[in-house]
C-alpha cells in the first residue's frame, strides 16, 4: 500500500522515539516497512546485548532470536486481545507499529554506565510501553483506554506463559 508521504528509516525511527502518531499512521499502511520494523527490533537487540556487557546476558545471537520471537509473539497477542476488544487491524500491522514503537530501545546500548545504567534501561523501558501503547492505539483504531487494556491483558498473557514455559524448561 503507497502512503502519501514516504518518510526514511531514520526519521521514522525518531518519529517513533518521540511518540509522533503520524509515524505509526504511515508504517501501519505501509506494507513495504515491515522489513524496516525488523531492522529496528534488531538494532535494540543489539544495543541491549552491548548495554548488558557484564551483566551476565545472552549474547547478540541469542538476543536477536529472542527479539525477533518475543516481536512475533507480542503483535499477535495484541492482535487477538485487541480484535476481540473491538479494533480492527492486521497482525502485519500490528507488527510494524510494534516494531518501530522499540526505537527508543537503541538507547539500552547506555545501560552498561555504572552507577546510571539501571536508570537508563528503566527510562528506556517506560519510554518504549509508551510508544507500544500509542502503536496499538493507531493500529487497532480505538482510544487509549482500550489500548492501555490490549497491552496490560497481553502482557499477563505473556508473563503467564513465560513462566509455563519457564517451569517447563527448569524440569528439563
Amino acid at each position: 500500500m503507497e502512503t502519501t508521504a514516504r518518510h526514511s528509516f531514520t526519521e521514522r525511527m525518531l518519529g517513533a522515539a518521540k511518540l509522533q502518531v503520524w509515524t505509526y499512521e504511515e508504517v501501519e499502511a505501509d506494507t513495504d516497512a515491515t522489513g524496516q520494523a525488523a531492522g529496528v527490533v534488531a538494532l535494540v537487540a543489539i544495543a541491549t546485548a552491548i548495554g548488558m556487557v557484564g551483566g551476565g546476558g545472552r549474547g547478540v545471537i541469542g538476543g536477536l532470536i529472542s527479539a525477533f520471537v518475543g516481536w512475533a509473539i507480542w503483535a499477535g497477542l495484541t492482535y487477538g486481545v485487541g480484535t476481540l476488544l473491538g479494533g480492527t487491524a492486521t497482525w502485519g500491522e500490528l507488527l510494524r507499529t510494534l516494531g518501530f514503537a522499540q526505537a527508543p530501545g537503541v538507547l539500552f546500548v547506555f545501560g552498561a554506565i555504572p552507577l546510571i545504567g539501571w536508570l537508563v534501561r528503566v527510562v528506556v523501558a517506560i519510554w518504549i510501553l509508551i510508544a507500544a501503547i500509542i502503536a496499538i492505539r493507531q493500529a487497532l483504531d480505538f482510544g487509549t483506554g482500550r489500548a492501555v487494556l490490549t497491552a496490560v491483558i497481553a502482557w499477563i498473557v505473556i508473563m503467564i506463559l513465560g513462566a509455563i514455559f519457564g517451569l517447563f524448561g527448569a524440569a528439563l
